[in-house]
């Protein structure tokens, strides 16, 4: 049975899911987007992180040992960069994750508390056993199965994306030069906890490693791109906070 504070974690994530498909369709058909939307989008996010932030957490405490547990934790970090987003200037492509992490936790809630509410289930496996999932829920539970990799691969590739829009944007003052600090540090955490990350800045490295290789590239590039290696090697290379797993209802 769903409790109120399921229900209000899943309204979060609709909340946002919406908001975000209004702006992002907006945007993308040159309409000028409203913020209100971009607000509303990173407002379900807050409101769906803090609920499973404190359950997996507990209330905060003033002790430096629950600081790093939540620094460490996965949903933490989101709902802190949700609140960076919510508060900075609207950039497009930030919603993209948390569009698709929305996505598949509105499936999820739909197939397991909406739509037994509504469809009467299947009839038992085995004879004398529990009745089977409507045949909608169990397409539904496949469709998400199956593509909840390739889904937070491209999740990963957006927020190396997102690191390229926010250094730019810095650089054009587009954005603060805080965010592209903040967020490469959220990169690098993501980068030691997530494959799906790690995958996906091997390869762009690959790709930028080939490129900067050609014969036809002028030596200084060459070597500007080096020192940048080892300097973002070294750092990338130190100490990460131990991995907090995220709990089942988590991101």
């Amino acid at each position: 049975m769903a409790t109120a504070q399921h229900y209000v974690w899943a309204g979060g994530h609709f909340i946002l899911l919406i908001s975000a498909f209004k702006y992002l369709l907006s945007w993308v058909l040159f309409r000028h987007p409203s913020a209100w939307w971009y607000k509303a989008a990173f407002t379900g996010a807050l409101v769906s992180y803090a609920i499973v932030c404190q359950k997996s957490l507990g209330n905060p405490q003033p002790s430096a040992a629950w600081v790093r547990r939540a620094l460490a934790d996965e949903n933490t970090q989101y709902f802190l960069l949700a609140f960076l987003w919510w508060s900075s200037r609207p950039i497009a492509v930030v919603l993209v994750p948390f569009m698709i992490f929305s996505l598949f936790h509105a499936l999820t809630f739909t197939r397991t508390t909406i739509m037994p509410q509504f469809l009467p289930p299947g009839p038992p496996a085995t004879e004398g056993g529990p009745p089977t999932p409507h045949p909608l829920a169990k397409r539904l539970q496949v469709w998400v199965k199956a593509n909840y990799d390739n889904a937070m691969r491209v999740v990963a590739y957006a927020e190396v994306a997102i690191l390229l829009r926010v250094a730019l944007g810095a650089l054009l003052f587009m954005n603060s030069f805080l965010i592209p600090v903040v967020f490469v540090h959220f990169v690098r955490m993501r980068y030691f906890q997530s494959p799906f990350t790690k995958e996906s800045i091997n390869r762009v490295i690959v790709h930028l490693d080939g490129l900067v290789n050609r014969p036809d590239v002028p030596p200084v590039v060459k070597q500007v791109y080096g020192t940048i290696q080892q300097v973002v090697g070294r750092w990338v290379g130190a100490t990460a906070p131990a991995r907090q797993a995220a709990p089942a209802g988590g991101r």
